[in-house]
């Protein structure tokens, strides 16, 4: 693990998404799920998969989580899953986020495949972060990549 020690506890934020593609036939089973709501399961799991980043990604710093919300929303052509998380600590957040909404499309990914295992798990990405030396990031539209912070020290 990177030495933190000597960094400022500051608050940091940090919001990812994912997103899940599958037929519509499978959109429109979503309330009938034998195994419950795969939208309610799913943001039950990234919330819960956030407090545990660290457990699962070997370098992450366990970290005290101040804030935690997945949110989840049908689309034509599948789900679309943000997650946000918050903390005041002395590294950030983004590996959370990104864990959250990860786990939070594997889940709905579990809870259908049932009704069909080409369903496909996209676009895992950080969207926006605050917070810490390195200063914001905002992904733009159509862009890969976008920083809007000032030069690194």
């Amino acid at each position: 693990m990177v030495d933190v020690s000597d960094k400022k506890a500051t608050k940091r934020e940090a919001q990812a998404s994912a997103f899940v593609r599958m037929p519509a036939e499978v959109l429109r089973a979503l309330p009938d799920n034998p195994k419950g709501d795969p939208l309610e399961v799913a943001r039950f799991a990234g919330i819960s998969a956030a407090k545990r980043t660290s457990d699962l990604i070997p370098m992450c710093h366990p970290l005290p989580l101040s804030f935690v919300d997945v949110t989840t929303r049908v689309c034509e052509n599948g789900v679309a899953i943000a997650s946000r998380v918050h903390t005041t600590a002395n590294t950030g957040v983004e590996m959370e986020a990104l864990v959250a909404a990860s786990i939070a499309a594997l889940t709905v990914y579990d809870m259908c495949k049932a009704l069909d295992k080409g369903i496909m798990v996209e676009r895992i990405q950080l969207e926006k972060k605050s917070g810490g030396k390195s200063g914001p990031y905002v992904r733009k539209p159509g862009n890969k990549k976008s920083r809007t912070a000032s030069k690194r020290r």
